[in-house]
């Protein structure tokens, strides 16, 4: 192919590359306006006796601020007994018990590169510590509502739409957040700005991956993945050129403007033409497909007979006007094959994201400070990406997660079972591994669920399983709560699961290699090969044919023709 032939590919794989990092800036930016950095009560001279009231420095904060193991006590002052009811002025300078803070909280400043967040503008510790892992719960119930509604709007609309709308939405929303005056508007405002956000995640996910050949479908989206990593690790130097929480805000949502103003440009991602043929919209495929074509292929006479030919067809299919034929989630429930491998997967997910808190707890006591266990989990994240780019296509996707979720499974049993009597070394080392792995679980789970769901409803299919996949996270802040007992049970709960899940990927059909299904009837006819079986592979083309048009587009319009020939085959149920 000539090398100007690559330009525009290289133009749509940055359309469906770059909007990652400024996604995951969105996604990450709640960890840190919700850390907690270390804080004391403020001495309050009201409290103490006559004789102490003219302290200051050190020596008011020794007889304010109880001394507790590591620092002073977060959350009590000592209370001394009047000084009328003293037996002696000596008495009356001992305390004789202790009491919530009353002047406020001295915080230990920046948290997270930043020196005013959610914690300090609204004092969310002590009794309302409470607030911190509600306001994580309400962003990631954001999440999951808008992974659901916006899979249900890319089969009804359509990938592009769904993208766009939810990018300019998430602009007002996080404008919103920015300038919330109080902490009832925050949580409003995040609950939809996150789900914002997953809007565009969603729908930005099934376009790139429609437009994928299948021996290209897992490089696209693991290198969309490291765009994300990338994104994240932007963010702590974001917050310390911010420093103050609604100026971090604020330049987020900036450049989400800034990615919605240029996205709006139809060339920087086409809408799915796979999406168009499956719900027979043969008109808007045609020239989809031929904007794809002029700007992908190069200036040949055999490139364009094949594009004469194959526009030509389509052109004589759309005569009649066949009517668009969109399809509900519900008929999922009605297929035996493909509910079977949405319920499995969304499984999977839940597990990958749900049980990764039982491990990070124990990153804790070694990485006290944010920044140190935020960049290790990222760190495993990107480990988690690099080992799916390296084995899924080799060994297969249903190998690779049964790998991973065994690894999930026997890391948390082990940590269970054996963590007060493991070295330190240890324990941290099967953290990192659980961590890592959880990762996996969770990414090849979504990027499974996408090659083997039809297009009809991939969106809606998808949006369950990426909900079920943030539904597991939004359960883990609530056992952060301090003096909970939620955290044990819930460790013993998602290591049941996780046990529960290897058996049931087993049930899972191969992808590897294979045609994306178009519709109901194309997933029904999936069957689970044997285990250690390497399916057939198409042949590794390019990611474009020679003359412009991705090679599975001249299948699809055949399997369209027939659709439009015949009846539609019953499904079984």
């Amino acid at each position: 192919m000539a090398a100007g032939a690559w330009r525009p590919r290289g133009r749509r794989a940055a359309g469906g590359w770059a909007p990652c990092a400024a996604l995951a800036l969105g996604w990450a930016l709640g960890w840190a306006l919700g850390a907690v950095p270390p804080h004391r009560c403020r001495p309050d001279a009201a409290l103490l006796p006559p004789p102490l009231r003219r302290l200051a420095g050190a020596a008011l904060l020794r007889a304010a601020v109880p001394r507790l193991r590591g620092g002073w006590s977060p959350c009590q002052l000592y209370r001394y007994p009047p000084a009328a009811a003293a037996a002696a002025a000596a008495a009356a300078t001992r305390p004789n018990g202790t009491g919530p803070c009353t002047r406020g909280w001295h915080y230990a400043l920046p948290a997270a590169g930043l020196r005013s967040n959610l914690v300090t503008q609204w004092d969310l510790v002590c009794a309302s510590r409470w607030k911190v892992p509600l306001d994580q719960t309400t962003h990631l119930l954001g999440w999951m509502l808008g992974s659901i509604a916006a899979g249900l709007a890319c089969d009804r609309f359509g990938r592009r739409p769904a993208f766009v709308v939810s990018l300019v939405l998430a602009v007002p929303l996080g404008l919103g957040v920015a300038l919330a005056v109080d902490f009832v508007m925050v949580l409003v405002a995040r609950l939809l700005f996150g789900a914002a956000l997953a809007g565009a995640f969603l729908s930005l996910y099934v376009a790139r991956l429609e437009l994928c050949d299948p021996p290209h479908r897992l490089v696209v989206t693991m290198v969309a993945g490291f765009f994300w990593i990338a994104g994240e690790l932007l963010l702590p130097g974001l917050a310390v050129l911010c420093r103050d929480w609604r100026v971090l805000q604020g330049a987020v949502t900036m450049i989400l403007a800034l990615l919605a103003a240029c996205w709006w440009c139809p060339a920087l991602l086409l809408e799915s033409p796979r999406w168009l043929l499956a719900t027979w919209q043969l008109e808007r495929a045609r020239k989809t497909l031929q904007a794809l074509a002029e700007s992908s292929s190069p200036s040949s006479n055999d490139g364009s007979c094949h594009q004469e030919t194959l526009l030509a067809e389509l052109e004589s299919l759309s005569q009649g006007s066949p009517q668009p034929r969109y399809h509900a989630v519900c008929e999922i429930f009605s297929t035996r094959v493909i509910w079977k491998n949405g319920v499995i997967l969304g499984f999977a997910a839940f597990i990958g994201s749900g049980i990764r808190h039982c491990f990070t707890r124990n990153l804790d006591p070694h990485l006290p400070h944010f920044f140190s266990s935020y960049f290790v989990l990222v760190g495993t994240e990107a480990a988690a990406c690099l080992f799916i780019c390296l084995t899924a296509e080799r060994f297969g996707r249903r190998a690779i997660l049964l790998l991973c979720t065994v690894l999930t499974g026997i890391s948390s049993l082990l940590l269970l079972a054996l963590t007060q009597y493991l070295l330190d070394l240890i324990v941290l080392t099967l953290s990192v591994v659980g961590i890592t792995a959880s990762h996996a679980v969770t990414m090849l789970s979504i990027f499974f669920a996408s090659e083997v769901l039809p297009t009809v409803v991939r969106g809606a299919g998808l949006g369950l399983i990426v909900g079920a996949s943030f539904l597991g996270k939004a359960a883990a802040p609530i056992t952060a709560i301090p003096n909970s007992r939620g955290f044990f049970l819930h460790h013993v709960v998602f290591a049941s699961f996780a046990i529960l899940a290897v058996l049931s990927i087993m049930l899972l059909p191969e992808s590897q290699g294979r045609s994306l299904p178009q519709s109901l009837q194309d997933g029904e006819s999936q069957r689970r090969p044997p285990l250690f079986h390497r399916p057939p592979r198409e042949d590794h083309l390019p990611l474009l044919a020679p003359h412009g048009i991705p090679h599975d587009y001249s299948r699809l319009a055949a399997s369209t023709k027939r659709m439009l020939g015949s009846p539609a085959a019953p499904r079984e149920t």
